[in-house]
């Protein structure tokens, strides 16, 4: 049985202080960081030291026994907008509260994932269990790479990118973050065009409010100035007929299930694509839940590739019968953000739902308390079809940038204070207020026009 993610937040966050009480105990010289979040987990590393498989275990052992002991948990929420939290007779900041008590649990695992480890806890969907742990390498590698990145530009933590704002030097760090986005658009289409003679299909996927639109036409510019013409196919056309596409639990048709596409006939097609074929792509009419009866003919040129993108992109199912050498993924995700300190990282989920707030408002019409609404029926699609794929891809690429919670809370603070307090969304709003507190505001007219950012808050040079 599923149980809200407030409540699974609880848990996770009652074994951080955990942990951290653990760390402080068993290796008091250590400075314990919890940097980012891996599939079910959390990776943390110590500052400047490697820890071992045998460390690893002490830690772990050490934090069962504190959760058997029931041990009694003090926090207050403080004007600062953190949770003040005693451990061991110091306060730690937490962005969210704990449980009052240790114990009872949900089930939890710590992982030796060199140069640290992996705290793992249960999903929210089955939290009575822990699902096995399968090595997200690309996935790692790509945080990894981030976080250097950071470091090596002496950002680590939110209030460093405040103080360059502080300073007006904000121009240097949007010009950096947006140039570092460009080089990996650029090496992309470089890995796709020495792929040349096998990659005919371009799949992109990712979670939503990644910012893949955006991403879809950086890379096509891109392509074409390697001399490739990039041309876009609608996996939309693709549905079933509304009839025979199965039901939600609300008893709407499914159009997220992969079996709602006509599969058979999007792999037949592909594939003359990719033998220099012409097709008859379909049309698929949204009104009437039909194909209309004529299609669009279409043919792939050798200067041509075909770009597809999807929440299905990823899934080896998609394209079954098609020869994996003919394809190229791309994954693409807001996968990073600065710590406002050691132990308090910015979820990517929730940055990723104030891109679709703000977005949501600004060119779809949808409030603020009905886009929080929808975010957990949108976070159980993303894990479905999504998330379990990733590493299928070929190329991660992070659309995270370092200053866009600073350019975004001027949008998202007005949505948020809107939201009424009776609603039922009205906690989730005050939290996300509190973080955004964090971040010094910044003047998004210094945001450039191609920017993954101009996708959510608008004065764009593309159409979406």
């Amino acid at each position: 049985m599923s149980i809200p993610e407030s409540s699974h937040r609880q848990y996770r966050q009652t074994l951080i202080l955990g942990l951290i009480r653990s760390v402080d105990e068993l290796f008091p010289q250590e400075q314990l960081k919890i940097a980012y979040s891996i599939l079910d987990g959390i990776y943390c590393e110590f500052d400047n030291s490697f820890i071992s498989v045998r460390e690893v275990t002490r830690i772990e052992d050490h934090l069962k026994k504190w959760v058997a002991d029931d041990q009694h948990l003090q926090f207050q929420l403080e004007d600062d907008g953190f949770f003040h939290c005693e451990v061991n007779g110091k306060i730690i900041n937490s962005l969210y509260p704990p449980l009052p008590r240790s114990a009872p649990i949900y089930p939890f695992r710590l992982i030796h994932y060199p140069p640290g480890f992996i705290l793992l806890f249960s999903n929210p969907d089955h939290p009575e269990k822990l699902a096995p742990f399968i090595p997200p390498e690309k996935l790692a590698a790509t945080f990894l790479e981030t976080q250097r990145w950071g470091e090596n530009l002496h950002l680590a933590e939110v209030k460093d990118v405040n103080q360059i704002i502080w300073e007006q030097h904000s121009q240097e760090l949007i010009c950096l973050a947006e140039a570092l986005h460009e080089k990996k658009v650029s090496l992309i289409a470089d890995r796709i065009l020495k792929q040349r003679k096998n990659v005919r299909i371009i799949m992109i996927s990712g979670p939503s409010s990644s910012g893949k639109t955006t991403f879809a036409q950086r890379l096509a510019t891109q392509l074409r100035v390697n001399g490739l013409r990039p041309v876009a196919l609608s996996l939309d056309n693709y549905f079933c007929a509304r009839e025979e596409t199965s039901k939600d639990a609300d008893g709407k048709p499914n159009f997220e299930a992969l079996e709602a596409l006509d599969l058979p006939l999007l792999n037949i097609h592909l594939q003359s694509l990719i033998e220099g074929e012409e097709i008859e792509c379909p049309i698929y009419d949204f009104a009437s839940g039909r194909r209309k009866p004529h299609g669009t003919k279409m043919k792939l040129l050798d200067d041509q590739i075909l770009v597809m993108e999807g929440i299905h992109g990823l899934n080896p199912r998609l394209l079954s019968s098609l020869d994996r050498n003919h394809l190229f993924r791309i994954y693409v995700s807001a996968l990073f953000q600065l710590n406002i300190d050691p132990y308090n990282r910015i979820p990517t989920t929730e940055v990723r739902l104030i891109r679709r707030m703000v977005r949501d408002d600004k060119f779809r019409g949808i409030s603020p308390e009905n886009t929080l609404v929808q975010w957990a029926s949108v976070r159980r699609g993303e894990n479905t079809n999504i998330f379990p794929y990733q590493e299928e891809a070929d190329v991660m690429f992070n659309s995270s940038l370092l200053f866009e919670l600073n350019a975004l809370r001027s949008y998202a603070e007005p949505l948020l204070i809107s939201v009424p307090q009776e609603h039922s969304q009205y906690p989730t709003a005050i939290h996300l207020l509190r973080l955004l507190s964090h971040f010094e505001p910044l003047d998004i007219s210094k945001v450039p026009f191609n920017s993954i950012l101009r996708e959510f808050i608008g004065g764009g040079i593309y159409s979406y």
